[in-house]
């Protein structure tokens, strides 16, 4: 017997069979498009709830003009009792300074040392020190790990690179951020002189 005529007869003899595989064939088909549609929907409120978050953020940020601002960067409101307190324990000596200008290891051996810069200093307790310390440490840098714990801003790198093109007098002291900043005491490190803007 040829193959045709086996595949026929088969065929004649198995007419149930086939009709259920088709009607499962189906079922499976339209489980699939359900399951398919059902991740699309999925994806599509996934990326409209983030995108509706993002200008959520957008809109905060951009609700305070620049000059309001004042520090170089956005502080977002949990860091912001943190960085009261480091102005309130640090600005009262000398103008408070970015945390930026200096990497994250300076700032802690300065929160953990009692001697600064010549001058025997309170130290801080808990909690006010931990809410300083994720101030400083969020918005201060990362050191290398062959770099050299910097302690003075003309030794910094990354004070270096925040004043290109600028010469900077050396010693590098903290009162004369005010020449190009006029609002330093103001921890305003945006608004800057007419020669620089």
């Amino acid at each position: 017997m040829s193959i045709f005529v086996k595949r026929k007869s088969r065929d004649r003899i198995l007419p149930s069979h086939s009709g259920d595989r088709q009607a499962l064939q189906q079922s499976a088909e339209r489980e699939f498009k359900r399951q398919f549609f059902g991740l699309l929907l999925v994806i599509v409120t996934w990326s409209l709830a983030m995108g509706w978050l993002l200008a959520l953020a957008t809109n905060a940020q951009s609700a305070t003009p620049p000059a309001e601002i004042g520090t170089v960067d956005v502080v977002p409101a949990q860091y912001q009792l943190g960085q009261e307190l480091y102005l309130e324990n640090c600005s009262t000596c000398h103008i408070g300074i970015p945390p930026a200008l200096l990497p994250t290891q300076t700032w802690k051996n300065l929160l953990q040392d009692s001697q600064h810069y010549g001058a025997q200093l309170k130290p801080l307790v808990d909690p006010q020190r931990i809410l300083v310390w994720k101030y400083l440490s969020t918005f201060s840098r990362v050191q290398l790990d062959d770099e050299e714990t910097p302690y003075r801003l003309n030794n910094s790198r990354y004070f270096k690179a925040l004043h290109p093109g600028v010469k900077l007098p050396r010693p590098v002291q903290l009162g004369s951020c005010v020449s190009c900043h006029p609002s330093a005491s103001d921890y305003n490190f945006r608004r800057l002189t007419a020669e620089w803007k």
